[in-house]
């Protein structure tokens, strides 16, 4: 009598300097011979990602859907690494899944959203979600959510992150200025966590002119200006950022909380500040803050959202994308405990990610692009 083939979820992870052997360790560990459904590769931008997708499509068969991206970081329980490959494989029964991509250059930002989410219609299930892989050096990424969105509609959530660099993973091949869309349809739930450990300073501030990401007035004086007394910090734009090292969060009011913008340079000349997204004109806004602390605790909450988000159902395996900024916050103790935190969350529950240039992250509203957040993926 044949037995009935179980649904599965592994993570796998690997520090080989070799980008072939540490993208077959890492694949080999999660996918361990059993058929794959989707293999999500998680490596650092220093390996050759053509060599570690080559050797993850030999240990997954050319039956799964390949996808993946660059990162500041990988995460797994093995712990984070700044130049490995971290691996999820999920199989089984109940599980759907299918890629699309589409170029940034060619079709523009919002339009390449919505051409990779055109895959949704490609799956058929009780549960949904569609994961977005995207170029972190493009202009606009709310525009690429925007776009997905627009094709979804508010009944699909979203979730993803933006690469570290220009580089994504998908099939066979390395793409360059693109979005991949993976569609995921599922017979239990999905559930998604959103938190960041930020609380705001007083008084908000009013963006009074802004455009493309660049803010010029808050309260109607120049932004640098604004910045540079409430940070105390007096200089140029450099000595306020640190070349981009020092980056300064603004939680943007909506009405579940903040979504965060992190800002990372000026313009002593124009006094403006900017970041990579966009920050709307007529927006309140607060200055954020954090203690390390409390960074670890919101990667412990957005677990538990996304667990909780599963309606009860056991956990079978988290998504993890973690912003690369708060990365830098929290140093090399922080990020290990942060790590210890979301074991400490999952239990026994396997997970891999990495470190991200934004968070993706939409289950209602039509807005999902966020910075310096922790944003889990949960599948049952």
């Amino acid at each position: 009598m044949s037995s009935t083939p179980e649904r599965w979820f592994a993570a796998g992870h690997s520090t080989a300097a070799d980008s072939a052997k540490a993208g077959s360790e890492a694949a080999a560990a999660a996918i361990a011979g059993r058929p794959a459904a989707a293999v999500f590769v998680f490596c650092s931008g220093g390996h050759d990602p053509a060599a570690v997708l080559a050797a993850v499509r030999a240990e997954a068969g050319p039956g799964a859907v390949v996808v993946g991206g660059t990162g500041f970081g990988e995460l797994s329980p093995a712990g984070a690494t700044q130049h490995g490959v971290a691996v999820a494989a999920l199989g089984g029964p109940g599980f759907t899944v299918r890629a699309h991509a589409a170029g940034i250059a060619e079709l523009g930002s919002r339009a390449a959203g919505a051409e990779a989410a055109r895959v949704m219609a490609e799956v058929d299930a009780p549960h949904t979600a569609l994961l977005l892989l995207c170029d972190g050096t493009a202009i606009g990424p709310h525009e690429i959510v925007r776009g997905a969105y627009s094709v979804v509609g508010a009944a699909v959530p979203l979730v993803g992150g933006l690469t570290a660099d220009a580089r994504q993973l998908f099939g066979d091949e390395v793409l360059t200025n693109s979005v991949v869309g993976v569609a995921i349809g599922s017979d239990r739930p999905i559930g998604i966590g959103i938190a960041h450990g930020w609380r705001r300073t007083e008084p908000p501030l009013i963006v009074t002119r802004s455009a493309n990401g660049r803010i010029y007035e808050f309260d109607g004086e120049p932004a640098l200006d604004v910045l540079m007394r409430r940070c105390g910090v007096s200089g140029t734009a450099r000595d306020l950022f640190a070349d981009g090292v020092n980056l300064r969060p603004l939680g943007l009011s909506r009405r579940s909380g903040e979504d965060i913008r992190s800002l990372h340079a000026g313009d002593d000349q124009e006094r403006s500040v900017f970041g990579t997204a966009e920050i709307p004109q007529g927006a309140l806004v607060w200055l954020m803050e954090s203690e390390r602390d409390e960074l670890v605790a919101g990667a412990g909450v957005a677990l538990d959202e996304a667990v909780s988000a599963l309606g009860g159902a056991d956990p079978l395996g988290v998504l993890a994308f973690d912003c690369g900024g708060r990365k830098i916050h929290l140093g090399e103790d922080g990020i290990a405990e942060e790590v210890a935190a979301m074991r400490a969350a999952l239990g026994d529950v396997p997970f891999a990610g990495f470190y991200t240039m934004g968070e993706i992250a939409r289950v209602r509203g039509a807005s999902g692009m966020h910075q310096l957040t922790l944003v889990a993926l949960a599948l049952a």
